[in-house]
This record gives structure tokens, sequence and C-alpha cells, in this order.
């Protein structure tokens, strides 16, 4: 069952979730195209937009990353925060036919697996 259009996968490549999320929607017979935020970090306007959709959830409080941050980048935006550090963005962000998906749990399985 392809779908024709590509499902756009946002993440980095050592990530467990951005893993099963890749298996599993191509098992599924999707064309993914990933993205790695770390080799080719967003632009303004894809943070932005991604910032726009989920808020602060977007940011991964619970990181290594997070508990390392200055007092100055916790205070900050969520667009200042995962432009200083990528690897703060909660993963994956998933894109598929203009809607967004955060992380890889049942809800967003089920909405692209189905």
């Amino acid at each position: 069952m392809m779908t024709g259009k590509t499902i756009d996968l946002y993440g980095i490549p050592t990530c467990d979730a951005c893993k099963k999320a890749i298996r599993a929607l191509e098992a599924a017979g999707h064309a993914v195209a990933f993205r790695d935020i770390r080799a080719t970090p967003l632009s303004e306007s894809e943070l932005a937009e991604m910032v726009a959709e989920f808020g602060d959830a977007l940011v991964n409080r619970k990181s290594t990353t997070w508990r390392g941050l200055s007092d100055y980048l916790r205070l900050s935006e969520p667009e200042t925060q995962i432009a200083a550090q990528p690897t703060l963005m909660k993963r994956p962000v998933i894109r598929h036919e203009g809607r967004w998906y955060l992380g890889w749990n049942e809800r967003v399985q089920a909405a692209l697996l189905d």
C-alpha cells in the first residue's frame, strides 16, 4: 500500500524512536524522507512552523542535553533552544499530507499505519 506521498521524518540517526518509526512506516509501504537535524539543521521558518504546531512540547525537557543547558537557554524560547541544541527537539517529528505528528506513540502510529 504505497500512499504516493512521501512522509517527512525529522530526527537524528541514533534515535531509537526514529529508527522504529522509519522501520514501521516503510513496512507499511510508505516512502520515508529522513532528515538528520544535526547534519541539516532546521531553517528558521521550519522551526517556527513546528513550534507553532507543538509549542513547548517540541522541547524534550527530560534529556541530558536539557539538563546541561545554561539558565539563559532554559529560559529562552523553544526556537532559540532547538536552534542552539538541535537534539533538544522531541523526536521524531513527522509531516504527512500537511499534518504534523510528534513522537512515535500509539496515537501517531494509528494515524499513520492504518
